[in-house]
């Protein structure tokens, strides 16, 4: 497929890509995910200061570069192609959309612009590790139990003399532990007239426990949060307004789906990389190992399935509607690229200690995060009105 990317979009690549290889190779990968922070600071500093990704999608008036969708996942592309440990994702992608889209203009003017040169890093914590249904990947947000229901657990939000006060916890909320700010989503209204709401909280909020989980991918950190009773700031401004907390979160999943696809894209081409260059220099009965048609068979499927899924995600940058599908075929493709390559690496690609492991952690961990594939697809053709009802309906 071509492409057809500016001169700009492939400047972005071109120079995230030489400061990833310089900074993020399986060492320091390695060595950041091992620090407090579970990234390299300093290099959030150059890919933020220098670079600015994290305002690439936000408006030039809140310090952002103006730029799009497109920009940011091929931003996103590349730190997948090194697995970077960042903070990226769950600010830029998951946090900041929705501040722009329901805060207050005093709140977008206080955050965004912080948000946009890197000095604060957001979190988006979900109740109940329903991360993927709360932003319309896997079904339909609109029933949202995830929340609480009304019912206990998940998180739920009072509202106080003094403001508002959450009390519940959320698992698997990314960087959550190190995040400097976090966008809660929690429940409201009782049972009768339920409803969901999102909710600003400091990283140093008296209350706020949060914990760094031990995670399958160690490159994406996860953190337990614990709400005791912590005062919070409704993000926008009059909850009577039904500010459609709910569209914009299934907004923020579709953008979502294309970014997370773009870096799938990313981990699954450098694995098959590395793949391909271990497979011309190691030699098994005086000849290359690649040489042998069985392998040469099997580099050439995994070459056609992540062609069509980088294929189908350069579609979605232009339809982000289209965004669980690249998603799907994303992730599948990752999947099988990360088993074959620790396959093909022989006996040395089965060691925990070879980087074969970290992009079939990814591909595993992304999936339990952001699928099954199969529940991708479904919700996907749902929307669609594939198999009947109108589009954008899901069936009963």
């Amino acid at each position: 497929m071509d492409a057809a990317f500016t001169a700009e979009q492939d400047e972005i690549r071109r120079t995230l890509r030489e400061l990833l290889a310089k900074r993020s190779g399986p060492a320091g990968v390695r060595a950041a995910v091992a620090t407090p922070a579970g990234y390299d600071t300093d290099l959030w500093n150059r890919m933020s200061g220098d670079l600015g990704l994290p305002g690439l999608a936000l408006p030039e008036e809140y310090g952002g570069v103006g730029c799009g969708p497109a920009e940011l996942a091929l931003a996103c592309e590349e730190t997948g192609r090194a697995l970077a440990p960042s903070p990226l994702l769950a600010t830029a992608v998951l946090a900041a959309p929705l501040i722009a889209a329901l805060g207050s203009a005093p709140q977008r003017a206080e955050l965004l612009p912080r948000i946009a040169d890197g000095s604060l890093t957001c979190a988006l914590a979900v109740p109940g590790g329903s991360l993927a249904l709360a932003l319309g990947l896997t079904g339909d947000n609109a029933d949202d139990s995830w929340a609480g229901g009304g019912r206990s657990g998940g998180v739920q939000a009072r509202s106080a003399a003094e403001g508002w006060r959450l009390y519940g916890e959320a698992a698997q909320v990314l960087d959550g532990h190190s995040a400097g700010l976090l966008v809660v989503a929690a429940h409201t209204g009782g049972f009768v007239r339920s409803r969901t709401l999102l909710f600003l909280v400091p990283g140093d909020a008296a209350g706020l426990v949060r914990t760094r989980q031990s995670s399958l991918d160690a490159t994406r950190s996860q953190a337990l949060v614990q709400l005791r009773d912590v005062q919070a700031e409704l993000l926008g401004s009059d909850p009577a307004e039904e500010p459609g907390v709910l569209g914009a979160l299934a907004a923020a999943g579709r953008t979502a789906a294309v970014v997370l696809a773009a870096e799938a894209v990313g981990a699954a081409q450098a694995a098959l990389d590395r793949t391909v260059e271990y497979v011309g220099t190691r030699e098994q009965f005086g000849r290359p190992v690649g040489s042998f048609q069985a392998v040469k068979h099997r580099l050439a499927d995994l070459y056609v399935q992540l062609e069509s899924a980088r294929s189908l995600t350069y579609c979605a940058v232009r339809e982000p509607g289209t965004g669980g599908l690249a998603l799907a075929a994303a992730l599948e493709a990752l999947r099988t690229v990360s088993g074959e390559t620790i396959q093909l690496h022989g006996g040395i690609g089965f060691t925990w200690e070879h980087e074969a492991h970290l992009y079939f952690k990814r591909a595993a961990a992304d999936e339990l995060l952001f699928g099954p594939v199969h529940r991708l697809r479904a919700r996907a053709a749902e929307a669609t009105g594939l198999f009947g009802g109108r589009a954008g309906e899901v069936a009963a």
